[in-house]
């Protein structure tokens, strides 16, 4: 169910910055400042990342016929590499003209000079040669100058060429690049109506749009009834022995109620694949005995069966939610549907999860399919799926919309832990943060988040943070 934009690769800029002023001057120093952009490059080519190299950019006429290939090649984001010295002119061209985040990179070759050997060179030419070609942060404050004064927002990564921190942040600008690329082309379903009183998960479209870049296909219940009713027996069976393969099914499950789940899950894939959607938002209660409530009662598994490959659905018509959930599946850590269930004041931990869809692929063992007598605060009854998130360090994701009506994101780190969950048929798991359980309740809610979040595995509050800067939103960050 990836959508192809979730997979397509992401364009990056490259390009450096010198002198051609130097180049007659010291001998061999422009192939060197090119080799240690060609060391740049490779590394930056990998799978999934086209990188489009402009080169050695040293005069202001070659900047401008740069700035129209980067904005041709419709690149993400650009890496300006400063190979020494250079002038702002050289830059500003490039930068105005591509429109899009840049990330200087002020990447020395080496730690510090060998002073020893430099001074006992003896040749003052070949020495402020070498100098030159170690002197990246020469440029760093003419360049934040002159973007400060012509409003251009940018971004200063500092270390040697072989820094690994560095290149923490270097890759975390492509994921996030990657990213923002893929939530501009999600088409986002919603699907019913929100939750009735549940002021929080209220949310603007258009300003999600106006952020993420993304399109709302707003949905209607009676496509998903005909399309439900279209459903063959050789699909019905096929959606059955899926269950059985992804799924844990509990004796306890009926074939009635199996039945009617794998018929709406088949219906849920064909909505999906007709609307050409990368996320789904939801909720419907229907009258009693209503077709619509026999398919309200009945989405569980086949949603979490597309949250699990690649369209993450949100109940509660959790708007806000489902984009946060789209953000961490896109960055490769899954991203479950999660609530805050309670507190465990002797462990000094607090529980999170969710009834509804979850993320299958970070569970810690096989999924149980199990029936569920009552959806509290839902009508109707059900199969429903229990599962835990994997143990080890995760990452807690809300997307905000404050009371001027802007987006942020929220972000903590944490821990999922072993020990005893409810066996309730819902997500459930147990999570530590740092800042210990109390105060961490205390700064997520004062962040003003709904009362949903995206948990995904893996620390990855940096690549949103990076994510965040690309939208040009706030990213906050509990402990």
């Amino acid at each position: 169910m990836t959508n192809a934009t979730d997979t397509a690769p992401v364009k990056v800029g490259l390009f450096g910055i010198g002198l051609d002023t130097y180049w007659p001057q010291f001998e061999g120093l422009k192939e060197r400042l090119e080799g240690y952009q060609k060391r740049i490059h490779d590394r930056l080519a990998r799978e999934g990342v086209e990188v489009v190299d402009a080169g050695l950019v040293d005069n202001v006429p070659k900047a401008r016929k740069i700035g129209d290939v980067f904005k041709k090649e419709d690149v993400e984001i650009i890496f300006l590499y400063v190979s020494t010295y250079a002038l702002s002119s050289t830059v500003l061209p490039v930068v105005q003209k591509a429109k899009v985040p840049v990330v200087v990179l002020n990447l020395q070759p080496t730690r510090t000079l060998d002073f020893e050997w430099f001074n006992g060179l003896g040749d003052r030419g070949k020495m402020t040669g070498e100098w030159l070609a170690n002197c990246q942060a020469c440029s760093a404050p003419e360049i934040a100058c002159v973007f400060n004064r012509a409003g251009i927002d940018y971004h200063l990564v500092t270390g040697t060429l072989d820094d690994e921190e560095a290149w923490d942040e270097l890759n975390a600008w492509i994921d996030a690049s990657r990213v923002a690329a893929v939530m501009r082309n999600t088409r986002v379903g919603v699907l019913g109506h929100y939750y009735c009183g549940m002021l929080d998960v209220y949310s603007a479209m258009t300003q999600q749009a106006a952020v993420f870049g993304c399109h709302f296909e707003l949905l209607e219940m009676c496509q998903l009834h005909k399309l439900r009713e279209s459903v063959t027996p050789a699909q019905l069976e096929a959606k059955l022995k899926q269950f059985q393969e992804e799924f844990d099914v509990v004796p306890e499950c009926d074939e009635e109620e199996l039945s009617r789940a794998a018929k709406t899950s088949c219906a849920l894939d064909l909505l999906v694949e007709n609307n050409e959607l990368g996320s789904l938002a939801y909720y419907y209660e229907g009258e009693d005995g209503n077709d619509y409530e026999n398919i309200a009662t009945s989405v569980i598994a086949g949603n979490s069966l597309l949250t699990a490959h690649g369209v993450p659905v949100a109940g509660e018509c959790e708007i806000k939610n489902v984009q946060a959930m789209k953000v961490m599946d896109s960055f490769g850590v899954g991203g479950s549907f999660s609530e805050f269930y309670l507190m465990d004041f002797n462990d000094d931990v607090v529980l999170l999860g969710h009834d509804g869809p979850g993320h299958m692929t970070i569970a810690e063992g096989r999924v149980k399919l199990v029936p569920l007598p009552v959806f509290h605060g839902k009508p109707g009854k059900g199969l429903s799926i229990q599962m835990m998130v994997k143990n080890g360090p995760v990452t807690l994701l809300s997307v905000v919309q404050d009371g001027d009506g802007n987006l942020k994101f929220l972000v903590a780190e944490g821990e999922s832990i072993p020990g005893p969950i409810m066996d309730i048929g819902n997500t459930n798991s147990r999570y530590r943060f740092s800042i210990g359980a109390k105060e961490f309740v205390n700064q997520w809610s004062k962040a003003g988040p709904a009362h949903h979040c995206a948990i995904g595995i893996g620390h990855i509050a940096l690549k949103l943070e990076k994510l965040a800067a690309i939208l040009g939103i706030e990213c906050i960050r509990v402990c």
